[in-house]
């Protein structure tokens, strides 16, 4: 049970497939289009999959789908990959050295 004044994230629909712009590519026009809003939970109660109202930090009142309780970032820029790392370090060098040779 999620309690008012939560952080929660929720989603709603705001275009269906058939309302889509008829100039978006065939994969994207078959497909709604989604918005997720985080904010404060308004309900007194609710349970994940329930129609809520929610508060945005701009003090915006959103409702939707009740999707996430505390959401989290779960992007990353990818796994490590060592020739950055030996980019970085020759222009670092190349750098270091073209001030030398300018002063």
């Amino acid at each position: 049970m999620v309690k008012k004044g939560e952080w929660v994230q929720i989603s709603a629909v705001v275009l269906t497939a058939e309302q889509r712009a008829a100039q978006v590519p065939e994969d994207t026009k078959a497909t709604p289009l989604i918005m997720w809003v985080k904010g404060y939970l308004l309900e007194e109660e609710a349970e994940v999959g329930q129609e809520v109202m929610i508060e945005t930090v701009t003090k915006r009142r959103v409702g939707g789908t009740l999707v996430q309780v505390n959401p989290v970032y779960t992007h990353s820029f990818g796994r490590y990959i060592p020739e950055i790392t030996q980019i970085h370090q020759l222009l670092a060098d190349a750098l270091e050295g073209g001030a030398e040779n300018d002063g």
